[in-house]
């Protein structure tokens, strides 16, 4: 996980056991062929959405833009918000503790051609798969796959009160 100069500020004043709050955004780039495009991140060795922290005073759709290029190389627009949870609390493999308010886009690649790679230090691959054929995952990540592709509806979807 690169940890964002910002964040690593912080962790300089508050240390890795205090739970920080941040901002963050998760995409769910599809093809339109039916396949989505994740990435094996290279700190836990799961398959995951792209996902990254924004940037103080970054807007969440240039910072969904700018997590999925760096990670994969591939270029995209931003077709919708779907859903604004809250994760469960995360210890990361080097101790730092989060809970993200996380932001759920829709994606899909800005023209043809561009070939999906690891194009950083944070994902040990990338690939593009059929939605009825993906790799093990955390329910968690699969569950956020399902909604975003199959969510019909006019606003964003929101965590119940309470949960």
């Amino acid at each position: 996980m690169l940890t964002p100069d910002f964040v690593a500020e912080l962790r300089a004043h508050v240390g890795p056991g205090f739970l920080l709050w941040l901002p963050g955004v998760n995409a769910v780039v599809h093809d339109g062929q039916g396949r989505v495009l994740l990435h094996r991140r290279s700190d836990t060795g799961e398959w995951s959405l792209l996902s990254g922290i924004l940037e103080p005073g970054e807007a969440p759709a240039d910072g969904v833009v700018r997590e999925v290029r760096e990670e994969t190389g591939v270029p995209v627009v931003v077709e919708r918000l779907v859903a604004v949870t809250v994760s469960p609390r995360i210890t990361h493999p080097n101790g730092d503790r989060a809970q993200y308010l996380e932001l759920l886009f829709v994606c899909r690649p800005d023209g043809e051609g561009h070939r999906a790679r690891v194009a950083d230090d944070e994902s040990l691959c990338v690939a593009w798969f059929p939605r009825r054929a993906l790799p093990a995952m955390r329910p968690y990540v699969a569950e956020r796959i399902a909604l975003a592709l199959d969510y019909q509806g006019q606003g964003a979807v929101f965590t119940p009160a309470g949960r």
